[in-house]
C-alpha cells in the first residue's frame, strides 16, 4: 500500500466501521459502511487495494510514455537508439543541443511542475475538506504572481531572480491568509471555509496589482511577463531542474512525515483531535509544504493555471471517491505533459499556423469548464437536485 494514499472522507449522516482508525499506517485506509439494497455494507478491503494499484500504475506509465513523447517527437524527432547514444554522451550533430539542452530539460521539468502541482492542490484540498481549495483559488499563485511582476517591471529582473520572487511572494501571501483566517477560539485555528474567502480576496487583490503594473510598463516588458504570468516551459534548462529536484526532495519527504496527520484532517477537527492529532501545529505544517510545493513549481514555470485544482479531483474519481496523494501527483505530470505537447506541437501543427502556445493556456482551457461544471454539480447537490 502507498504511503502516501488517503481515505475518502466520511460524509454526513454516514457512519464509521466498528473498528477504531488506527494512526500507526500513516495513510491506512478506513473501510466506510454505505448503503446497498437497504442493507449497510462494507466495501471490499481487497478490492480497493487492487483498483488503486491498477489506477496508479496505469497513471504511472501514462507519465512515462508522454514524456518520451515529448522528448522524441514534435518539431524535431529522435529515434530510440540516437536518443540513449545522447543520453551516453555521443555527439550527434543538432541532436545534442536540441534533445539535450531543449526537449529532456523541458520535459523533466514539465513532469516536476505537474507532480508538485497536484501534491499542493491534493494537499490543500484534502485538508480544507473542499475541491475550491488550491493554489489557484486561493491566492499562493497570484502572491507568486504580482511579485514576480514586481520584479519584471519595477527592478528589471530576469531568470532566477524572478524565480526568487514568485517564490517568497507565494509565501508571504500564505502568511497572510492564515494569519487573517485564524480564530484562536476554535481547535481549527484556520477554519477551511473562512481561509479560502481570505485566499480568493487575497487573489483579487493581487490581480488588481498585477493589472496595473501591465498598464504601466513598456510594451516589451509587458509582453514578456505575459508569457511567464500564463505558466510556460519555454525557457526551462538544467539549472532550474537541479532546484526543482532539490527542492521536491525535501518537500516530499516533509509530505511524507506529515500524511498521517493529513489523514486525520481529512475526517474532521473534532475526530482529528480525538485520535490525537494536534490540529493547529498540523494544519499550519501542512500549510507550509503545500505553499511550498507551490512555489517551486512557480518558480521554475510561471503560475501554470489549474493543475493544482484538476488533478485531485480526477485523482478521486478514478480512484472511485478515495484520496490519494500519488495518484493526486501523478495525475498532474500527466496534465502537464500533455498539455506542454500540444501546447508546442499540435495546436501550432492545426490550429495556429505554427504559432507555439505557453502550457497554461492549454491547462487554463481544460480548468475553466471544470471548475464551472464543480460549481454547478455543488450548487445541485446543496439543493438535493
Amino acid at each position: 500500500m502507498s504511503k502516501l494514499d488517503l481515505p475518502r472522507a466520511d460524509r454526513a449522516g454516514q457512519g464509521v466501521s466498528s473498528r477504531a482508525p488506527s494512526m500507526d499506517g500513516a495513510l491506512d485506509e478506513i473501510p466506510r459502511p454505505r448503503e446497498d439494497g437497504g442493507r449497510r455494507t462494507v466495501p471490499n478491503r481487497a478490492g480497493r487495494s487492487r483498483r488503486r494499484r491498477a489506477v496508479l500504475g496505469t497513471l504511472a506509465g501514462t507519465v512515462v510514455v508522454l514524456f518520451f513523447v515529448t522528448v522524441l517527437l514534435g518539431s524535431y524527432t529522435v529515434t530510440v537508439p540516437d536518443f540513449f547514444r545522447l543520453l551516453a554522451g555521443e555527439q550527434i550533430p543538432g541532436a545534442s543541443f536540441i534533445v539535450m539542452e531543449h526537449k529532456l530539460p523541458r520535459a523533466v521539468i514539465g513532469l516536476l511542475v505537474g507532480l508538485a502541482f497536484g501534491l499542493s492542490g491534493s494537499i490543500f484540498q484534502t485538508m480544507l475538506r473542499n475541491p475550491l481549495a488550491s493554489p489557484d483559488i486561493i491566492g499562493i499563485s497570484y502572491g507568486a504572481s504580482a511579485s514576480a511582476v514586481t520584479a519584471i517591471v519595477v527592478f528589471g529582473a530576469a531568470g532566477l531572480a524572478v524565480s526568487a520572487a514568485a517564490m517568497a511572494g507565494a509565501l508571504v501571501v500564505a502568511v497572510g491568509i492564515y494569519a487573517m483566517s485564524y480564530r484562536s477560539a476554535t481547535v481549527s485555528g484556520a477554519a477551511g471555509s473562512r481561509l479560502i474567502l481570505v485566499g480568493i480576496g487575497f487573489a483579487a487583490v493581487l490581480q488588481a496589482v498585477v493589472s496595473y503594473l501591465l498598464t504601466r510598463t513598456d510594451i516589451r516588458t509587458a509582453q514578456g511577463a505575459l508569457v511567464w504570468l500564463n505558466g510556460s516551459l519555454n525557457s526551462s534548462n538544467w539549472d532550474r531542474a537541479v532546484v526543482l529536484v532539490a527542492g521536491l526532495a525535501v518537500l516530499v519527504m516533509a509530505v511524507a512525515l506529515l500524511a498521517r496527520s493529513l489523514r486525520g484532517l481529512e475526517m474532521g477537527d473534532d475526530t482529528a483531535a480525538a485520535l490525537g492529532v494536534r490540529v493547529a501545529p498540523a494544519r499550519l505544517g501542512l500549510l507550509v509544504v503545500a505553499v511550498l510545493l507551490a512555489a517551486v513549481a512557480t518558480a521554475a514555470a510561471g503560475p501554470v493555471a489549474f493543475i493544482a485544482f484538476l488533478s485531485g479531483p480526477i485523482a478521486r474519481r478514478l480512484l472511485g471517491g478515495a484520496a490519494s496523494l500519488p495518484a493526486a501527483a501523478l495525475v498532474g505530470a500527466v496534465i502537464a505533459l500533455a498539455a506542454d505537447f500540444a501546447a508546442a506541437n499540435l495546436i501550432p501543427m492545426y490550429l495556429t499556423s505554427g504559432t507555439t502556445l505557453p502550457v497554461g493556456v492549454v491547462t487554463g482551457a481544460l480548468g475553466a469548464p471544470f471548475l464551472l461544471w464543480l460549481l454547478v454539480s455543488t450548487n445541485r447537490r446543496g439543493q438535493g437536485g
